[in-house]
């Protein structure tokens, strides 16, 4: 982790900072699960962004505006929050077609969670397949 990134993490709240480590965990989990050689870890509009040669970016945050919940965000030039709400329905709460949002308290799916993870850092070899080959 860069001392920028670093540095992002640490202006979390207390209570914020273990649930977004986990995250990005979650995260670099599902590179190193997928083969996934190198995936860059850096900001991007201020957020913890991750992103891979053959995929689409993936960022998360936390905002004060909105301090009980956090989301997770995927490009919205894309079909992959379309994809994620026809796999997964009303599993997950979905902003626009950009996010995926959960509240601080709630469980996150994490089994479904990676998998969406999995489509988006993996996206420019899926975009021609049905339903990215969920």
């Amino acid at each position: 982790m860069n001392a920028e990134l670093k540095k992002k993490f640490e202006s979390y709240p207390d209570e914020v900072r273990p649930i977004l480590m986990e995250i990005r965990k979650l995260i670099l989990d599902v590179a190193k699960d997928e083969d996934i050689e190198e995936i860059i870890e850096t900001l991007k509009w201020g957020e913890p962004s991750y992103i891979t040669a053959g995929g689409s970016a993936v960022r998360f945050d936390w905002k004060k505006k909105n301090p009980d919940q956090f989301a997770v965000y995927f490009n919205c030039k894309t079909v992959l929050v379309e994809t994620f709400r026809e796999v997964y329905g009303d599993l997950f709460r979905f902003e626009g077609n950009r996010a995926i949002v959960f509240g601080l308290t709630e469980n996150v799916p994490e089994k479904q969670l990676k998998h969406c993870i999995s489509m988006s850092l993996r996206y420019k070899t899926l975009k021609n397949i049905p339903m990215l080959g969920a």
